[in-house]
This record gives C-alpha cells, sequence and structure tokens, in this order.
C-alpha cells in the first residue's frame, strides 16, 4: 500500500426539482427530486497507511472527530478488512455547511469511492452506496456519480441525463435546519406523486421554498434578486437558492450585476461527476 497523497473531488449538487410527497410512518418523508452535479465542490487529499488510525484535518470547529462524516465513512470501510487500515486526510473545504449543496455527504461518498480504491477493498458500486445510506440519505448518489431521479427517502436512483445549464448559487448569510423544517406545520408534504416524464415537462418547484422564505429572510432576498433574470429555486433543504441558463456568457452578465456583499458562485451542470473521473485516473495509475 502506497503512503503517496492523492487528491479527490466532492462535487455539489444541486436538487433541480423537489417534492415532498407525504410522511411514512417511521418518521421519514417521501420525495421526489432530481440531481444533478456542479463543477464546483469540496477537495479531499488523501495518504493511505496501515497505521490503523484515521486523522482528519482540518478539525471541524464544535465537531467531535467521531461525528465528523468523514471519519464515520472511514470507520464503515475499516469494518470490511481484517486489517490495520489507516490514512490521513486533509479536506479542503470550499462548499457552505447547510447550505443544501449537498457537501457532508458529498465528502463522505468520496473518502469511500478513495478509500475503497486505495485500501484495496474491492467492494462494489451497490455495497458503497448501502455503506453510503447509512450515512446519510444523498450520499448514494454521490457515490454512483450519475445525475439521477429519486424517490422514497431518496434512496430509489435512475441515472439520468438532463441539459447541463449554467448556474449562478447564491448562498445567503443563513442558517438552515432540515429537522426543523421538517417538523413546521405549514410545509408542504403532500404534493402527489407523479411520473418521471411528467415532473420533466412540468415547471420545476421545491416544496420547502415557501417555508425557507418565512423563516429566513435573508434566503427570500436573494431569490428575490436571482428571479429579475432567470427561471430560480431553492436546492435541498439548505439556504442555498440557484438560477439556470442555457450560455455561460448569460451567466456572467448576470453575475457582474450581483451587489458586492453577496456570496455567489458560477457552475456548469455536469450529468457525471468528477469523482469518477479521479476514480478512473487514479486506476491508470495503478
Amino acid at each position: 500500500m502506497q503512503h503517496k497523497i492523492s487528491h479527490w473531488s466532492a462535487p455539489a449538487k444541486l436538487n433541480l426539482f423537489l417534492y415532498i410527497n407525504g410522511r411514512r410512518s417511521d418518521g421519514y418523508h417521501e420525495l421526489q427530486t432530481l440531481f444533478q452535479f456542479v463543477d464546483i465542490g469540496d477537495e479531499l487529499a488523501i495518504s493511505p497507511n496501515l497505521s490503523d488510525r484515521i486523522t482528519i484535518t482540518p478539525a471541524i470547529p464544535g465537531v467531535a472527530l467521531t461525528d465528523n462524516i468523514i471519519y464515520k465513512a472511514t470507520m464503515a470501510l475499516k469494518a470490511h478488512s481484517p486489517l490495520p487500515l489507516g490514512a490521513d486526510i486533509t479536506l479542503t473545504k470550499n462548499l457552505p455547511m447547510g447550505g443544501g449543496l449537498g457537501g457532508g455527504s458529498s465528502d463522505a461518498a468520496t473518502t469511500l469511492v478513495a478509500l475503497n480504491h486505495l485500501w484495496q477493498l474491492n467492494l462494489d458500486e451497490e455495497q458503497l452506496a448501502a455503506i453510503g445510506l447509512k450515512l446519510g440519505a444523498d450520499v448514494p448518489v454521490f457515490v454512483r456519480g450519475h445525475a439521477a431521479f429519486a424517490e422514497g427517502i431518496g434512496e430509489q436512483l435512475t441515472s439520468i441525463e438532463v441539459d447541463e445549464n449554467y448556474y449562478l448559487i447564491v448562498v445567503p448569510d443563513s442558517q438552515v435546519n432540515t429537522a426543523t423544517l421538517f417538523s413546521d406545520p405549514e410545509l408542504t408534504r403532500n404534493t402527489p406523486k407523479r411520473p418521471l416524464n411528467q415532473l420533466l415537462q412540468d415547471e420545476w418547484q421545491n416544496d420547502f421554498e415557501t417555508t425557507v422564505k418565512k423563516r429566513h429572510p435573508e434566503v427570500a432576498k436573494a431569490l428575490e434578486w436571482l428571479l429579475k433574470y432567470a427561471p430560480s429555486r431553492l436546492t435541498g433543504s439548505g439556504c442555498c437558492v440557484f438560477s439556470e441558463f442555457k450560455t455561460k456568457s448569460d451567466a456572467l452578465a448576470v453575475l457582474a450585476k450581483a451587489p458586492k456583499h453577496m456570496q455567489i458562485y458560477l457552475a456548469k451542470g455536469l450529468n457525471k461527476s468528477p469523482l469518477l473521473y479521479d476514480l478512473a485516473r487514479e486506476h491508470c495509475m495503478t
């Protein structure tokens, strides 16, 4: 096992639409959502070893190592080998926490995919996705690495190809708590299920949006600004909102008008995750 450092992408995702279809008896909610990756994200530098020790730097303020989702992913993988597997992991955190861009889930998925290769565990995609689902409902889509339509609690995935548009993603100065949202009595949670072909033709929406705007004025303000220029909505259950454009030049023209205080990303939609290219590169090098 080589101790060299390898670099891995942990891309962000957008929920191009998100509908809440009902609450199950176990408390989870049935969803229909469309995931697409974008070309911004976190990065992980990983050096595997046989020390039986996991290090993650930098530490996240207020989060114990054992509560870090990257650490949880490494320990779930270590259980599949009798060897004293270890790794030194450095996280470059570019995505906001709680933004609805999937940062933590993507970090966990990249950890699973990368260490499965570096530790030579040879688990297949199905096994990695099953481990990922125990870490979080969004982790499997990042493990599989393809834009997908998701149903159930987000675990029933169908790969899909959709337009790879350009997006402006605004990060309002606001913290959105998903559990609080789900417990809001005014949350829309009875949107009828529709077949995928109908969903793709209908105007896209996010059922969390009304509740998030009510609770977080900064989100409402950012969305109001974006809607002046292009179709725009909330992503996931976080604070980030996005608008979509057919061309990069259209997106750049609006970006130039953004208020100076606004934290905003220009990103391109991707149907195939950069993580899959990283994995192919590593296979070629070994």
